[in-house]
Parts: structure tokens; C-alpha cells; sequence
């Protein structure tokens, strides 16, 4: 292993193990378990990119009307901003080796860390559920090309919704280095049938040409940026949440370099790729079935061929398994153990996790692309004022300086005023009132279709200013 540069030398911990702001998942990684390379996160966001909710990203924005190249560019772009954050965010987890909710300890304070770590662990739960209810449907389109009759057994569906359930759960048991292990050899497989699949309706509708000569609805400049300013939040808010938990992974990287290059080379590049994959192939079944079929499992399950059929589904699911473990497991079972370190193990967090995911119904959010489009833009207006405060504090109040022993120990330099920092308090109230009060105030409602961004600088301000006055 080469040497590790701009890492923080490892602590004692024996002085905080009887601290109850401590457990061993959520103490700093030691400088021998950070072993995740350049690769490990190429990989990791090639294997949360490739999935069904990516795929349906750009075919959600031509439902609003945008053309293929208009929407694949908003895709690209929303993707290049929220890796800023992404990366500004991750450096502290590997200086430091600490989890995302430890990190947030030093701007909102011990224990007022637990507000954006609930905020980020509840959007986690829905996106838990609407992974398992895509991966459920998989499995549910494989058993019926497997067994016919399925399909007319009314409670298919639920059964194959929790056995993908229940697998996540099985993958929750056995920790964070499976996950490393799933996304390093799937990653490569499912860019594979990605393009496998592009090369099919390729094949099929006798060319690009055919596939994607829909032109868009948006006629004016002023109908497209209607449409492009609430889509182009809608994709921040898609990995919103990872630019907040990022050091929940990066604090396990060999160096600074490693993570920031394997992200810019998995993230940006992937989703635009398997997004372009999404559009294509849903033009070119107009052309070959006669209809859009947006749903790549509706497609799949069209298929004359049984075994091609279910061996691409087996793909599909496998990739919404290993985003789902990667992007909305290991964040929030980190947030519900900082809730209660003593009781709440990473497995036990985890384990609420999959059951939220479920009472939150996520088929219903899945029922249309308004619904879904308008899930991304809604919880970006309460992350994006998270981040804001987080970089702000961490970068030009902090100077990238934390004490980490004081972030496990109560009373310390980041006790503020009873585990509380009101200043970050408030500046996150103002943020979020920024971002949704359009949702209530019909003039304003502008304002909710510029949420993350809106909440991001509202909140960074009002906090650099309230600290600077403190």
C-alpha cells in the first residue's frame, strides 16, 4: 500500500469507549483499515448508478416534455454540482476517519448532530423502500417467465417485494466490507448488460436515427427553464443524500486522492451514461412495440426469449441490491446509531432501516414520474441546507481543523450550549424555510423549484455570519 498523505494519525480510544457518544461503528477508522483504493470508488458509484431509478431519471424528464439531449445534459449537469459537495464533504471523513454523523457534530454540535443525521436517515428509509419495491418487481417479472401462472396470484407481487426485503436485510447482517465486495465485481457486469441493452433496441429500431427523433415539447426558452430549473434540482436532490454521508465511505479510503478521483471518474460519466441508456432504449420501443415502455422490468419481461429475459432481470436486480445496501443502508444505520450509541449498533440501524422503508409505502411514489421527479426536488429543500452549513463550517470556520476526541466526549469543545450549536440550529430553520416555504406561498413558488440550492446558500450564509458574530 502506498503511503497515506493528509490523514490524521490515529487515536487513543480507549478514553472514550465510556463516553455514550461512542460505539466501535462509529469510531474513527485506524489507519490500517483504510484500505479502499482509486477502484473501490470508481466502483462503488458505478454499482449505485447502474440501476432501474437512474435509468428512469431521463425517462421522467421527457415525460415533462425535454428532448433527449436536453434531458441527458441536465442529468450530466446536476451530476457535476452535486459532486462539489460530494467531494468537499468526503475530505473530513478521510483525514479524519469518521462517520457522517460524527462529522456533523462539529457544526451542529454533540448531540444537535442528531437533527440532519434524522433528516438524512428518514429520505434514506424512502429510498430503502423504493429500491426494494423496483427490486420486488424484478423478482416478481422473473417468476413469471419462470412460472406463468404467477402472474394471476394476486399477492406475487408482495411476496417477491419482501424476499428482496429480506435479502437486503441478510446483506445488512454482514456489514460494510460486503458492500465493498458486491459493488468491486458487479460493477463491470452491469455496465456490460447496460450496453448489452442499448445494443438490443439499437438492433431493433434500425438504428439511433429511429430511437431518438422525438423531438421535445418545450418550444420556448421559457417553457424549457420551467421544466429544466425543478428537473435540474430533482437531479442534485438524486444524490443529495450521498453528498451528506460521504464520509461514511471515505473515511475508509488510503488517501485524499484516491477518493476524489474515483468519485469524478464513477459518478458523473456513469449516470450519464445510464441515463442516455434509458432514453434510447424507451424511444425505440415506440418503435418496435408501438408504445413507451419507460419501466426497463415491463420491458424486459416483453422479451421472447425466457432465458435472455431473466437473466437481464437478475441483472437489474442485483444492481437496485447493491445500490440500495450502498447509498441508503449504511448512512442511516450510522444516524440511528448516533441516536442512541450505546443501544443502536450499525446492524441494529440498519435493521430500522428496512422496516421505515416499508411503512413509508413506496409504491406509492413510484406511480408516476411527477410523483417521483417531485420526491427528489421536495427532500433536497431539507439537505441542501445541511450541506451548506456542514462545508461552510468545515472549511471557513474550522480551517479543515477538528479535534476529534471532543467529538465523543460530552461537555467538551463541541458541547456549545447543552450538545447544541443554536447558531447552526437557526441558520438550518431559515435554510429550509428558504427552500419549501414555496410549497404553501403559491408567488413564491419559484423559490421550491431552486430548493437545494436556495436552502445550500441561504443556510451557509446565515451560519458563516451568526459564527462570525459568536
Amino acid at each position: 500500500m502506498r503511503p497515506v498523505r493528509d490523514i490524521i494519525d490515529n487515536i487513543d480510544l480507549e478514553p472514550l469507549r465510556g463516553s455514550p457518544l461512542f460505539n466501535e461503528d462509529l469510531a474513527p477508522v485506524s489507519r490500517e483499515r483504510r484500505t479502499w483504493g482509486m477502484y473501490n470508488y470508481a466502483a462503488l458509484w458505478i454499482g449505485m448508478s447502474v440501476c432501474i431509478t437512474t435509468y428512469l431519471l431521463a425517462a421522467g424528464l421527457i415525460a415533462k416534455g425535454m428532448n433527449w439531449w436536453e434531458a441527458i445534459g441536465t442529468i450530466f449537469l446536476g451530476n457535476l454540482i452535486v459532486l462539489i459537495p460530494m467531494i468537499l464533504n468526503a475530505h473530513a471523513g478521510t483525514r479524519y476517519g469518521i462517520p457522517f454523523p460524527v462529522f456533523a457534530r462539529a457544526s451542529f454540535g454533540v448531540l444537535g448532530a442528531n437533527i440532519p443525521a434524522m433528516f438524512r436517515a428518514f429520505v434514506a428509509c424512502g429510498w430503502f423502500g423504493i429500491q426494494t419495491w423496483i427490486g420486488g418487481s424484478a423478482i416478481n417479472a422473473m417468476l413469471v417467465i419462470l412460472v406463468p401462472g404467477w402472474a394471476h396470484f394476486s399477492a406475487g407481487i408482495w411476496i417477491a417485494f419482501f424476499a428482496f426485503w429480506l435479502v437486503n436485510v441478510l446483506i445488512i447482517i454482514r456489514g460494510i466490507e460486503m458492500i465493498r465486495g458486491l459493488e468491486s465485481w458487479t460493477a463491470p457486469f452491469m455496465i456490460a448488460i447496460g450496453l448489452a441493452l442499448l445494443f438490443w433496441a439499437w438492433q431493433r429500431a434500425g438504428g439511433f436515427g429511429p430511437m431518438l427523433k422525438q423531438p421535445g415539447r418545450l418550444k420556448t426558452w421559457g417553457d424549457f427553464w420551467k421544466v429544466f430549473v425543478p428537473s435540474l434540482t430533482a437531479m442534485v436532490g438524486y444524490w443529495a443524500t450521498l453528498s451528506l454521508n460521504i464520509p461514511d465511505f471515505t473515511r475508509f479510503a488510503k488517501s485524499q486522492r484516491d477518493q476524489a478521483v474515483g468519485q469524478a471518474v464513477g459518478l458523473p460519466p456513469t449516470m450519464t451514461l445510464y441515463s442516455f441508456i434509458g432514453v434510447a432504449v424507451t424511444s425505440a420501443t415506440v418503435v418496435i412495440f408501438g408504445q413507451a415502455i419507460w419501466d426497463p422490468v415491463v420491458l424486459l419481461s416483453k422479451f421472447n426469449q425466457p432465458l435472455i429475459a431473466f437473466i437481464a432481470l437478475f441483472a437489474l436486480g442485483t444492481a437496485t441490491l447493491n445500490t440500495n445496501i450502498a447509498a441508503n443502508v449504511v448512512s442511516p444505520a450510522n444516524d440511528f446509531s448516533n441516536l442512541w450509541p450505546g443501544k443502536i449498533t450499525f446492524v441494529r440501524g440498519g435493521i430500522i432501516t428496512a422496516i421505515l422503508g416499508v411503512l413509508i409505502r413506496p409504491w406509492r411514489l413510484m406511480e408516476n414520474a411527477d410523483k417521483y421527479i417531485g420526491w427528489l426536488v421536495g427532500y433536497s429543500g431539507l439537505l441542501g441546507p445541511v450541506a451548506g452549513i456542514m462545508i461552510a463550517d468545515y472549511y471557513l470556520i474550522r480551517k479543515k481543523m477538528i479535534a476529534t476526541e471532543d467529538l465523543y466526549l460530552r461537555g467538551r469543545f463541541y458541547e456549545f450550549y447543552r450538545g447544541f450549536n443554536l447558531r447552526a440550529v437557526i441558520a438550518l430553520v431559515l435554510g429550509i424555510g428558504i427552500a419549501l416555504i414555496g410549497v404553501v406561498v403559491p408567488p413564491l413558488r419559484w423559490l421550491y423549484d431552486y430548493a437545494w440550492f436556495g436552502g445550500f446558500f441561504t443556510s451557509g450564509i446565515i451560519y458563516l455570519v451568526l459564527m462570525k458574530q459568536g
